[in-house]
Order: C-alpha cells, then sequence, then structure tokens
C-alpha cells in the first residue's frame, strides 16, 4: 500500500495526494510540488498515511523539495504583486469597455503565469485585453471565468449566522443543495431567507439534511388524520421535527374545535389526506364563507324586492295623475267627500260632527234686545224704530247717548292719575 501526503495549494481549497518519497511531513509543513501548472507552493494538511485506493495512481505527482525561507518571502511578494496586477487589469478592462467583473489575480510559483479571475452574465471577447496585459507584465497571460459561487469563495465575506463564509473559512468543495432539504428542515421558503451571499441556496442546509430526514421519517405528515390517546380523532396541521411534537386540530362532541399539542409516539396513524382533498380547517372557512355569501344574497334579493314594490307604487301613482289630468270629471269625482251618499237618520241627525252654534231665537215682547242688537244702537246713529213709553203713546226720537266726563285727577278704574299735579284742584269730593 502505497504512502501519501494531503497537500492544499489555497488557503480553503481542495486537497491533492502526492507521493512523500522518502521524505517524512507533518501538518503544516510547506512544500514545493510538481503540478500540471508547474511547481507550487503548498501547505500539508494531512501527514504521511496509508492511501486508501485498491491500486497504485501512477499519474500521482510527487513532492520535490521542503520549502525554505525564501520561498516563503518570494510567496509573500506574490501577494503584493497580484494586488497591483488587479488594479491594472481592471483598468484596462475599463478602457476596452468589457462587460466583465475582475475579482482576482494569482502569480505562479515560478513566476511563468499570471492567472486572472473574473465573472461576466455571458460570454467575452478579451482577445485585445490579453495582449494589452501582456505587453506590460511580460508573462504568459490567463483569463479564467468563473461563477457566482466561485466568487463569494475567494472575495469572502460575513454570513446570515455572522460568522466568516464557510466556503471561504473551510468548505473544501461545494456540494449539491436542493429545496428538498428546506423542506424537510421546515424552513421559509422565502428567498431572502434560505438563499447565501452568493444568491444560491445556502451550503449549510446540506449540514443538518441527513438528521432532518432520519427524523422525519418517524413522524406523521402534516394533513394526516390520527387518533389520540383519549380516542378522538383530529387533524395534524403542523409538526415540529425538533420536539417530535405535533399539533392536532380535534373536533369535540358539542362541534366545537380545540388545538392540542401532544408527542408524536402517543399519536395513532390512520389515513393520509388525499391530494387536492381540502383540510378541516379549510372546510370549515369555506363553510362559513359560503354562509356569510348566501345571508348577503338574501339581503340584497330582499332590498330589491322593496325597491321593485317603491317603484310600481311610484308608476300606478303616476298612471293615476295622468288620468286625473285627461279627464277633469273623474277627479271631481275621486275627490268628492265619502259622506256624500250617505244617508240621514230620521230625526235630521248626521254623523258627522255637531255644530256647536245656537240657533238664533226671536227676543220675546218686553225682552231686552239681543247683545247683536244692542251692538247695532250703540253706533251714532240709530237706525231702529223709536220705542213706545211705558203708557203706550210713541215717544219722542231718542237723544244720542253721552257718555259720562271722567272727573280730574282720575284714571279710568277711578284711580288717581300718578302724573296729577300735587294738591291741584282736580276735582271735589262729593
Amino acid at each position: 500500500m502505497a504512502t501519501v501526503v494531503g497537500v492544499r495549494f489555497r488557503e480553503v481549497g481542495k486537497i491533492y495526494s502526492f507521493d512523500p518519497g522518502d521524505l517524512v511531513f507533518r501538518r503544516g509543513d510547506h512544500v514545493i510540488a510538481e503540478t500540471a501548472k508547474g511547481y507550487e507552493y503548498g501547505t500539508v494538511v494531512l501527514g504521511n498515511h496509508p492511501d486508501n485506493a485498491p491500486e497504485e495512481d501512477p499519474e500521482r505527482k510527487k513532492i520535490i523539495r521542503r520549502a525554505t525561507a525564501e520561498d516563503e518571502q518570494k510567496v509573500r511578494d506574490n501577494k503584493d504583486r497580484e494586488k497591483d496586477a488587479l488594479m491594472i487589469c481592471r483598468r484596462k478592462v475599463d478602457e476596452r469597455k468589457l462587460d466583465m467583473k475582475v475579482i482576482g489575480a494569482e502569480y505562479t510559483f515560478d513566476d511563468s503565469k499570471l492567472l486572472f479571475f473574473f465573472t461576466a452574465d455571458g460570454r467575452v471577447d478579451f482577445r485585445d485585453l490579453v495582449k494589452d496585459l501582456a505587453a506590460i507584465f511580460h508573462m504568459r497571460i490567463e483569463l479564467r471565468q468563473v461563477g457566482v459561487r466561485d466568487e463569494t469563495r475567494i472575495i469572502g465575506g460575513m454570513g446570515p449566522c455572522g460568522r466568516p463564509l464557510c466556503c471561504h473559512s473551510w468548505l473544501p468543495d461545494f456540494v449539491p443543495v436542493s429545496i428538498k432539504m428546506a423542506k424537510e428542515q421546515n424552513l421559509s421558503l422565502n428567498p431572502q431567507k434560505i438563499s447565501g451571499v452568493c444568491g444560491r441556496l445556502m451550503c449549510c442546509l446540506k449540514n443538518e439534511a441527513d438528521t432532518y430526514a432520519y427524523l422525519n421519517a418517524q413522524l406523521p405528515k402534516k394533513g394526516d388524520l390520527v387518533e389520540l390517546a383519549d380516542g378522538r380523532q383530529g387533524e395534524i396541521v403542523e409538526v415540529n421535527v425538533i420536539r417530535q411534537t405535533v399539533r392536532v386540530f380535534v373536533i369535540l362532541d358539542d362541534d366545537e374545535r380545540e388545538m392540542r399539542d401532544v408527542p408524536a409516539s402517543e399519536t395513532v396513524f390512520i389515513a393520509h389526506r388525499k391530494k387536492g382533498q381540502p383540510s378541516q380547517m379549510k372546510k370549515d372557512a369555506m363553510a362559513k364563507r359560503e354562509a356569510a355569501l348566501q345571508e348577503a344574497r338574501e339581503r340584497e334579493q330582499l332590498k330589491e324586492k322593496e325597491q321593485k314594490e317603491q317603484r310600481e307604487q311610484k308608476e300606478q301613482k303616476e298612471q293615476k295623475n295622468q288620468k286625473f289630468q285627461r279627464d277633469p270629471a273623474a277627479a271631481a269625482e275621486a275627490a268628492a267627500p265619502e259622506t256624500a251618499g250617505a244617508e240621514v237618520p230620521e230625526d235630521g241627525k248626521t254623523g258627522g260632527r255637531r255644530s256647536r252654534r245656537r240657533p238664533r231665537r226671536a227676543p220675546e215682547e218686553g225682552a231686552p234686545a239681543a247683545a247683536g242688537d244692542r251692538e247695532e244702537n250703540r253706533g251714532g246713529k240709530n237706525t231702529a224704530a223709536p220705542e213706545e213709553k211705558r203708557d203706550g203713546t210713541p215717544g219722542d226720537e231718542q237723544k244720542p247717548h253721552h257718555r259720562r266726563r271722567r272727573r280730574p285727577g282720575r284714571g279710568g278704574n277711578g284711580a288717581p292719575r300718578d302724573n296729577a299735579p300735587e294738591g291741584g284742584s282736580g276735582g271735589t269730593d262729593r
């Protein structure tokens, strides 16, 4: 069985196996290894260990030697040169007006090649850009287009959890992540909550996918019909995977609804809900909404009926008015009092309101004149016939009546006047 060493060439990258030869390496040692790109400076992450492959790989590269202090200083110098090369490349991209974003630069250990990493929405013709860069750096130039995940790995950043991004800090390789993993973990399917900085599904969804798959296998599904320990049946409306509990919608005897949180182990499965069939809560909501709609329809029908009756009454009234305008006789007949054709009783009394006015009686002989006659004689002229004297002879014409003079200093009711002079001789008392 062959002995190999695990080496990583980037801070976070894939681990490659190399043949150490007769040398012994430990974790953290720096080495110079032969790769397809040439000689590269790498770090040992797995010391000498036996290879698990059944057959020896003939294409496995070898480790050249251990890295020296000069090699480490050269790597640090290359890091500084990469920053300057990145700024130059970005400036040239702006001058060429290319639709691309340069995110990183990397020198090989032997200065044989300079790599630039960029992202773009589509294909970009950068042949002229390569010529400009080769004229500046005087070495082989290579441009590589990477995806959004590789861009995030190169740049780095902080995740929603508040820690450095996994792909930039420790994750060696990307793993496939699907939306099914988020569903099994009962997470919100809002893209903003389950997506990482790169815009793709978070890689950490894969970390707990196997655990949730095992726990979900022991739980009933949402919508299943189950039986509780007290014999009542209900429908599962929510499942808590971590606590291994379920929330059951139970219908009681008096047609009341109740929510219960019970352990999943205390439920007995009865049947699955058929696909497309609504839940019991949705059925109740639909029935309630249908009852409200029916009540609204009945109110609308009643309102329309009342409006129709009002329109019919208004039309009848208008037709009646038009008929009276065409036939005045009919209008007069309709306007006649209802008592016109009523029968009069034998005593001469009618059924109407009795008049309070009494008939005027003629004055008897020797009786004083009536009030109306007295008012007629009160005028300036006396038009009545002269009265006879007590002895029966006709008397002379009556003289006009003179009112008694009021005493000076007296009011109309005999009271002294207020404006009479004090001590004046307004009159003598008799």
